[in-house]
């Protein structure tokens, strides 16, 4: 693959020739969520492998910028108000040119836009530049409509599963050369070693059927659909519905859940610290995402050998297969998803084989430390692959691809 130097290049400084190589990491908040708690694993596993690491939040530093600081991390904040606070493009400038980074590697569409500029404010090499995107976006068209103008400003875009990689190459029409796929992965121990949780504590009797969903209350996860759906189960097994996570949905999905006269059979974890218990306790997972990236709570289901339906969508379909590993259903189909809800908790020899089957292909297939290789395989790369004079920037400058 040819590799297009575009910005002022030279030799190390002798004081750089032999420190760790720098990266920044750049992302749009650091609110609890997948992203920014993938932002923090990677964050720390870079370290330990060598790496210098800044961790830059365009927003506060958030409950997770908090946790990497508390952790010895360097966390940089540009304050933004809200997500089209402008101000933050010659902030971020600002920190870069300070922090003058080896590498710089941004997540989630807002930190993508702003890397960019930024990196071209200061006259950064777009080739040392990283962005990565973690969903098959279809509510918002336009973000890829602004990727498909912007792609050439940095070195690769990464996804974190096929289904990812294949729809920024349509319909963001990125050349597949600049396209760079890193699995994204699972560390299977926590949850190798986690205990069920005691169902009384939830409100369940060691006879009722606990089908349980993770994540953030938040429409693309087609929750409704899932309330819907379970009110179309039958009483014989009982079944109760946890729903472990918070978000702006809970009080209009508590509404649709009264009006459904599921009240007694819902149960609202709200946020948890034991969710590999819960995974190890459940009977079902259910996951009905209207689109994914690649669900870590669906991966972290795979490892603890849950039987799981979940929706035949991007993302989803490149964890599970059809029964064989699980049950997918087509998004918005309440009653497929009913049925598949049902026919997983009557269906115990089911059940267990393909929770087995899950279990194995997280550990083979999804392993957190081939999505980590991956990662430093790439830095490398681009270290490597042309000198790099971190004390030639003196202003801005164009790159070009």
């Amino acid at each position: 693959m040819a590799i297009h130097d575009s910005g002022t290049c030279g030799s190390l400084p002798h004081d750089r020739a032999h420190a760790p190589p720098r990266i920044a990491y750049v992302i749009t908040d650091l609110d609890v969520g997948g992203v920014p708690l993938h932002l923090r694993r990677l964050a720390i596993e870079m370290r330990s492998r060598g790496f210098e690491i800044t961790v830059v939040s365009l927003a506060t530093p958030g409950p997770v910028g908090n946790l990497l600081r508390d952790e010895g991390l360097d966390v940089r904040s540009c304050e933004a108000r809200n997500r089209w606070d402008v101000r933050v493009l010659p902030r971020l400038a600002a920190v870069l040119r300070d922090i003058n980074p080896d590498v710089v590697h941004s997540f989630l569409f807002h930190a993508n836009v702003a890397t960019r500029w930024a990196a071209a404010r200061i006259g950064y090499p777009s080739n040392r530049v990283l962005c990565e995107i973690q969903t098959v976006e279809i509510e918002r068209p336009w973000h890829l409509w602004v990727g498909r103008g912007r792609h050439e400003a940095c070195r690769y875009t990464i996804g974190n599963s096929p289904s990812v990689i294949e729809h920024l190459h349509q319909r963001a029409a990125i050349p597949r050369e600049r396209l760079r796929l890193i699995r994204g992965g699972i560390d299977t121990e926590p949850l190798n070693r986690a205990q069920p949780v005691d169902r009384s504590t939830l409100g369940l009797t060691s006879y009722d059927k606990m089908i349980l969903w993770v994540g953030r209350l938040d429409p693309v996860k087609g929750l409704t659909y899932l309330l819907d759906a379970f009110a179309q189960l039958d009483q014989r097994p009982r079944a109760h519905l946890c729903l472990a996570g918070d978000g702006p949905l809970r009080e209009r999905l508590e509404r649709h859940a009264n009006h459904l006269a599921l009240h007694d059979r819902i149960h609202w974890l709200g946020p948890r610290h034991d969710v590999p218990g819960l995974l190890k306790t459940c009977d079902v997972f259910a996951f009905p995402s209207r689109t994914e990236g690649l669900p870590n709570a669906l991966l972290e289901a795979m490892a603890a050998a849950c039987p799981i339906v979940t929706t035949d969508v991007p993302g989803c379909r490149d964890l599970i297969r059809h029964k064989d590993t699980g049950l997918l259903v087509p998004y918005g189909d309440t009653h497929a998803l009913a049925t598949a809800i049902r026919l997983l908790c009557v269906d115990r020899s089911r059940e267990k084989q393909w929770g087995q089957r899950t279990a194995h292909s997280a550990a083979k297939e999804w392993r957190i430390d081939a999505m980590f290789n991956a990662y430093q395989l790439t830095y490398r790369e681009i270290i490597g692959s042309t000198p790099f004079d971190h004390g030639s920037r003196s202003g801005p400058s164009s790159p070009t691809p």
